[in-house]
């Protein structure tokens, strides 16, 4: 496998919805990319644009500007075969397993819905194989696919979710927010088995995901994401040891330590000012009115997204003094 394979290559994407008179810029001029067989963690605030920018990177929102390619295709002019082995390689793991899965079916329906869509499976039996060869990969039994979801605790319902993505063997799986609908003590267990299961198949993860402690544990590399656009993004070693964009340096200083004499010593720094509406973002740069440090230049200049280290691209104004 070529390490700098890049599996999905998202240029100037712009993803906006009407609200009321107004336009809501969910997610405005975003470029990354993400190699294939790694994790790309993208964190942010609630309401940032994070969940918008992945379901638009696979084509479940179109886009409204922009470009999105997976394996050199454009995701949203795909067609007829192509468009079904896109849909069979990418899938995606929701934030809410009480929502995502029908009620009204049982487990084995639920997991084996993408095979029949596919045609995977020769036989029945074939199916039923899958079907629980995949519950036993997330830690479940058997026995479980006769059984309905509420019969399940928040974190086995996930696990439900992560078969039924992993059913039609994917290589590309937008994780969102996978953990945050789950117990603390649920949390560290659906993590690892997602790093158990990208080792063991070779997947690749877009990671959402608000818990910054938690995406260091996952990700190859960090987006930081504000207000519909991208702040930083670096490897995630660099990105916890030498923070460069103010936004990011705010949010890391907000991870709690669990020394309470270096917790009591740590500088936590303290954002000023609201979260601005998206309907209606700052000029300049979106974080302007927050940041300590924003000068003339802010205000009036959005600042371009620029490679100021070797693979470490930010956001700022200030990094070209």
């Amino acid at each position: 496998m070529n390490q700098n394979e890049k599996i999905l290559e998202v240029s100037h994407l712009k993803k906006y919805f009407k609200a009321g008179k107004g336009v809501l810029k969910a997610v405005d001029d975003v470029s990354f990319f993400i190699r294939k067989g790694e994790t790309l963690g993208v964190v942010g605030e609630s309401g940032c644009g994070k969940t918008t920018c992945g379901r638009t990177c696979i084509g479940i929102y179109d886009r409204t500007e922009g470009e999105v390619l997976y394996k050199g295709k454009d995701v949203h002019s795909l067609k007829g075969q192509d468009k079904k082995d896109f849909t069979k390689e990418v899938q995606i793991i929701f934030q809410d397993p009480y929502s995502s899965l029908d009620p009204k079916m049982k487990v084995g329906d639920i997991i084996a819905e993408g095979l029949r869509a596919h045609k995977m499976c020769a036989s029945k039996e074939e199916e039923r194989k899958v079907v629980n060869d995949l519950l036993e990969t997330v830690g479940l039994n058997a026995e479980h696919a006769t059984r309905y979801v509420h019969e399940f605790s928040g974190g086995q319902r996930q696990r439900i979710g992560i078969a039924r993505a992993l059913a039609v063997e994917p290589e590309f799986i937008v994780c969102d927010e996978p953990i945050s609908a789950l117990d603390v003590s649920i949390q560290a267990q659906i993590v690892n088995l997602l790093i158990r299961l990208q080792k063991e198949k070779g997947l690749t993860y877009m990671f959402i995901a608000h818990d910054l402690s938690m995406v260091k544990h996952i990700s190859d590399r960090v987006c930081v994401m504000y207000l519909g656009t991208i702040a930083e993004i670096t490897d995630s070693g660099s990105l916890y040891s030498n923070p460069l964009h103010p936004y990011t340096q705010a949010l890391l200083s907000a991870i709690p330590i669990p020394d309470p004499k270096v917790e009591e010593a740590k500088n936590r720094i303290k954002l000023e000012g609201e979260l601005p509406s998206p309907i209606n973002p700052p000029e300049g740069c979106r974080f302007q009115n927050r940041c300590k440090y924003a000068c003339d230049r802010c205000r009036c200049e959005r600042p371009e997204l620029k490679e100021v280290e070797p693979g470490h691209w930010v956001a700022c104004h200030l990094t070209d003094k």
